[in-house]
């Protein structure tokens, strides 16, 4: 097989292939959830979305086990639904919005690759579970300020540490793509980060002011070469700092400064939505964090009710008309 399951994901491996009618004929639900793995690395998805469909199939397959659904074929709309409802209890309705979606996404895949003559695939009688529009705040000012405060200076781990959390909060970019930058991408003296493979594969520019320029500079004097090639942010062995590594940091760091780790995430939530606050054109927010449309930066930038009570005491049309009415009294 080409893939196995520990307790948490499936892992992907490369170096194993499909036998030729091994999922055919067995139907079996973990065995086409490593092969659909294998055709998405197949197609180039990103390390992120190869990660995003292992953890949320790795729930499914577990859920499934548990219930002694071990085929393809046995798995109705009944146990997706309990799948569904299970999963309310420890994860957000986002989280189990993302399982159905992957769930989705390897059913279709089984439909058109292996399904047998006259399967109906069970999702079609599944409705997506609904997903509100929930408020989403950004970090907390004083927590941020924590965080760098617990990044040692003119050391290599405290010096990377703050320009890491810098950079990812000045250039909103995603965690995969902060980690995939090169030495060649940074120009420092402009100002400015090339990520040459956003998602769907798209290249942009992204941008840094003084303040991330600054912590960068300090990080870039501890490394010892400055191969173009070479990866930006590294170990203290050279190597390509990993997601496990950038999101230990965090962890790290907020356990320091005795608050809650924020996600990698919520560091690009925190640029959206302080960018928008601070008067930022949406268009120009939706290029610079590689959004191919407003439809996902509307969830990143629903407004809290503060903002709205703000926004409506500077542009209340009754307030408005009572200070045109003061300022034309004799």
């Amino acid at each position: 097989m080409i893939a196995s399951f520990d307790s948490d994901r499936l892992a992907v491996s490369r170096r194993q292939s499909i036998t030729s009618g091994g999922v055919g004929a067995t139907c079996g639900l973990r065995e086409a959830a490593s092969a659909f793995l294998f055709d998405r690395q197949a197609r180039g998805l990103s390390a992120g979305s190869l990660r995003f469909y292992e953890q949320k199939l790795a729930l499914v397959v577990r859920y499934c086990q548990g219930e002694g659904v071990a085929d393809i074929l046995d798995l109705d709309a009944a146990a997706i639904r309990n799948l569904l409802v299970t999963l309310q209890a420890d994860h957000t309705p986002g989280g189990v919005h993302a399982a159905y979606r992957a769930l989705r996404a390897f059913l279709l895949w089984w439909q058109d690759e292996e399904a047998p003559t006259g399967w109906v695939n069970p999702l079609r009688r599944v409705r997506a579970p609904r997903v509100g529009i929930e408020p989403l705040e950004p970090i907390a000012p004083t927590d941020l300020q924590r965080l760098l405060k617990h990044c040692r200076r003119g050391t290599f781990h405290g010096d990377r540490d703050r320009a890491v959390l810098m950079t990812l909060l000045d250039t909103g970019c995603r965690a995969s793509e902060l980690l995939a930058i090169n030495m060649e991408d940074l120009d420092l003296a402009q100002g400015q980060i090339l990520i040459r493979r956003g998602k769907g594969h798209k290249p942009r520019m992204v941008f840094i002011e003084a303040s991330c320029r600054k912590a960068i500079a300090a990080y870039l004097r501890h490394l010892a070469t400055d191969d173009p090639s070479a990866p930006l942010w590294r170990t203290n062995a050279g190597e390509r700092l990993t997601y496990e590594g950038l999101r230990d940091i965090v962890r790290r760091l907020a356990r320091a400064a005795g608050i809650a780790a924020p996600t990698l995430h919520a560091f690009r939530r925190t640029f959206a939505i302080t960018a928008l606050r601070n008067g930022m054109d949406v268009f120009a927010l939706q290029r610079l964090m590689g959004h191919a449309d407003l439809t996902v930066l509307r969830r990143y930038l629903a407004q809290t009710d503060e903002d709205l009570k703000l926004a409506h005491r500077k542009h209340s049309p009754a307030e408005s008309l009572g200070r045109a009415s003061k300022g034309g009294r004799a």
